[in-house]
């Protein structure tokens, strides 16, 4: 895949299949659009899929100040990884401004789109809206078809459960911790990329040593605070651990949220090392416990918790 940014020299091809969106966490119903995309290029001589996305989030630029801010699925790193997973070809990076989002969406379509990239056919979201204040969707699209000569394709919303998938819906599941609905909206479990950063070292006094993660963007959405059962690769091998999302109530009073992961049969030195850590199993809430050794009771608990689970996932490995 190929990444361009919207002021770098983009090759100009008419024979493009292109899509226009945010793509916060690449879910199911991102992938149907890809998917539709791809197989359409099938039909096609010589065709190309492009992605054209926004970076920053637009709402990170324009939500209003009385608004609580908004949380990403994904940041542009995450994001171009699924894109690519998926068989994306191009991706054309926009930097979104102010300035840029006061363009209607006639020129947006016509100067950055057709002009600029090339377009033979326009996949477009049920719900999707571009150009200033929004104000295009599927008829203005139809509108500028006969025009600018291309086909335009709508993409119904797709269900689960007669819940439409959105990026909205998971943020809202994450936030609720229940990962099974998260996971079945996104298609692949929740992820945060992140770097591993010094902490106050508490957990390796209590025999559950954390890695202490600080996402790659602070707009990142953490799931709701808890101890969760997590994965990551290290060094080209996946490793089990539990992470405890939270302020860590029996050892501290400050309000901070921490994200912490101890891994399980892991003696490698992480610092400074950027991982990815997958959410696989919300196990409990966040708790104050009377004394550090009842939490280091709850803790061996939680262990033998996360360990079941891996051996229950190793024996299902080996009988396939």
């Amino acid at each position: 895949m190929i990444v361009y940014s919207l002021f770098d020299a983009i090759p100009f091809d008419p024979n493009t299949i292109l899509t226009v969106g945010t793509f916060d966490g690449v879910h199911r119903g991102h992938q149907y659009i890809i998917a539709a995309m791809n197989e359409l290029k099938k039909s096609r001589t010589n065709a190309r899929t492009v992605v054209v996305t926004f970076e920053p989030h637009p709402q990170l630029v324009i939500q209003r100040p009385d608004k609580p801010p908004i949380t990403l699925l994904t940041d542009i790193s995450e994001r171009l990884q699924l894109l690519e997973s998926y068989g994306v070809d191009i991706v054309v990076i926009i930097p979104f401004t102010k300035e840029f989002s006061q363009i209607s969406s006639n020129e947006f379509i016509k100067t950055f789109i057709q002009d600029r990239i090339g377009c033979s056919d326009i996949f477009i979201g049920y719900d999707h809206g571009f150009g200033k204040s929004r104000e295009g969707d599927a008829r203005t699209l139809h509108a500028l078809s006969s025009e600018l000569g291309f086909t335009v394709h709508e993409v119904d919303a797709m269900l689960m459960d007669s819940t439409t998938i959105s990026s909205t819906e998971i943020r809202s599941s994450l936030k609720k911790g229940n990962l099974q609905v998260a996971f079945e909206l996104l298609g692949h479990p929740y992820f945060v990329e992140g770097m591993v950063i010094h902490g106050d070292q508490r957990g390796r006094t209590i025999g559950y040593p954390t890695a202490n993660i600080q996402a790659a963007n602070p707009a990142k959405l953490l799931p709701k605070n808890g101890v969760y059962f997590v994965s990551s690769d290290i060094l080209g091998k996946t490793v089990y651990g539990m992470a405890n999302i939270g302020t860590r109530p029996t050892v501290t009073n400050l309000d901070d949220i921490k994200f912490e992961v101890h891994f399980f049969d892991l003696n490698e030195d992480l610092y400074h090392q950027q991982i990815v850590i997958w959410f696989l199993k919300f196990i409990r809430d966040e708790q104050q416990f009377a004394s550090i050794e009842s939490l280091q009771e709850q803790l061996h608990i939680d262990e033998q918790y996360c360990r079941d689970i891996i051996s229950t996932l190793q024996g299902n490995d080996t009988q396939s």
